[in-house]
């Protein structure tokens, strides 16, 4: 996210020389943390980190600061969500995103379209609501229909308003280590990092994953310079992906100290694969057939039952870095709104 890290914030403050630019002062975490216990004492597992908890803590912070936006005599921030065709899971996260944006007082809207629309169409729409007032944050959810260029999409919408964070322009930002909307994914995991304690300074990180959208902008947050304009984590990152080989994969995954994976291959990270304390951060998203229900259940890329008793932090799926991709969204939408950035 574009406010600083706890760990930053935190050294900061301790030193007496908070820097004083008014997009790092927004909804800090509450607390200054930044050590954890690796194990869960009782069970000698990984600290399973809620996802839902912490979402809870972010979203908290966002409703207080909306509200406190609002008593100014500011406007109401407000989201609006396009919706082309009907994939189920796309819909699901809308509704989710909907739903969340209320509890917070950010209002919001979704305009559905059907899923032979014409990419002409999507981009005149898109080009129309980036000149409406009443419009702070808006996205095109993903994915698009094959017949649609979705880089062109995003690119179409202002940067200002890309609450995303794919503009090229924000994405440019990002890699300068610029204060930019960063994606909503990639700034759940940092902050998921941040608010846990996990220690990035010096540390060896293993990306599993190399898109745009999320392996990259997570890269590019966990390397850089931590006294940047835009703090990074100042670890030392290697991004695997697709065509690495699982050997390959294995030798730098057992050396890392913080493994992430979003590669949307269930059990591709093993027990054997993590060091002894790691922290495993899993942002896979598959749906597959369980044979004990006959339903379909989802799963992430880590064989969590296995790993969490040999890495010291793990997140669960469902409930880990999902429902904070909800609540980084909405703190995009009020830095969006309050003009921070752009």
């Amino acid at each position: 996210m574009a406010a600083a890290s706890a760990f930053s914030s935190c050294s900061a403050l301790r030193s007496g020389s908070v820097p004083l630019r008014r997009w790092r002062t927004l909804l800090l975490p509450a607390a200054c943390s930044t050590s954890s216990p690796p194990r869960s004492a009782a069970s000698d597992e990984a600290t399973i980190i809620s996802g839902t908890k912490l979402a809870e803590q972010v979203l908290k912070e966002v409703q207080r600061d909306v509200e406190s936006w609002i008593s100014f005599g500011n406007k109401r921030p407000h989201l609006t969500v396009i919706l082309v065709g009907d994939n189920p899971a796309s819909h699901t996260y809308v509704r989710n995103k909907i739903k969340a944006a209320a509890a917070v007082g950010i209002s919001s809207e979704i305009i559905l379209r059907p899923k032979d629309i014409s990419q002409e169409e999507l981009l005149d729409m898109t080009v129309k609501l980036n000149k409406d007032a009443r419009v702070s944050g808006l996205l095109v959810q993903l994915p698009l229909p094959d017949h649609i260029d979705e880089r062109t999409v995003c690119n179409t919408i202002a940067p200002e308003k890309d609450v995303d964070g794919f503009h090229i322009m924000n994405i440019g930002r990002l890699c300068l280590d610029q204060p930019s909307i960063i994606p909503a994914t990639a700034a759940a995991v940092w902050e998921i990092i941040k608010r846990t304690g996990i220690q990035t300074l010096g540390k060896n990180v293993v990306v599993a994953g190399r898109s745009k959208h999320v392996g990259m902008p997570i890269s590019m947050l966990l390397h850089t310079d931590g006294e940047h304009e835009r703090p990074g984590g100042d670890a030392t990152v290697t991004i695997t992906h697709r065509h690495t080989p699982k050997e390959q994969l294995k030798i730098h995954t057992q050396l890392a100290d913080i493994v992430i994976v979003a590669a949307g291959i269930p059990k591709l990270i093993t027990t054997d694969m993590v060091k002894e304390g790691a922290a495993v951060i899993d942002v896979g998203i598959n749906h597959i057939h369980d044979p004990l229900t006959g339903k379909t259940k989802l799963v992430g890329d880590v064989d969590f039952e296995e790993v969490k008793k040999k890495a010291g932090f793990i997140t669960p799926v469902p409930g880990g870095v999902g429902p904070m991709t909800v609540a980084m969204l909405l703190k995009n939408t009020l830095i969006v709104a309050k003009k921070l950035i752009y």
